[in-house]
């Protein structure tokens, strides 16, 4: 069973917080819209919607790996 940790994005460095962003915004299967951004432009949206409180940072522990997740999404994965 998955075991999640909420990763505070204000904890992180700039530079791994960049990173992070930068690897998840050039995943397969995050290009959708009318056009193509940037890996800059999402980059910066990302960081807006942490900002706001609308994506959350968790790591899971049991396979050592992180996500973005909608907020809503994350409490329930969090209190499960």
């Amino acid at each position: 069973m998955a075991q999640f940790v909420l990763v505070p994005f204000q904890r992180l460095g700039s530079e791994v917080l960049q990173a992070l962003l930068e690897e998840y915004a050039t995943r397969d299967g995050t290009d959708y819209g009318d056009r193509e951004l940037t890996t800059q432009e999402k980059v910066d949206r990302l960081q807006s919607q942490l900002g706001a409180g609308d994506l959350q940072i968790l790591y899971d522990a049991d396979s050592e790996q992180w996500d973005l997740v909608q907020q809503d999404q994350a409490e329930l994965l969090l209190n499960s």
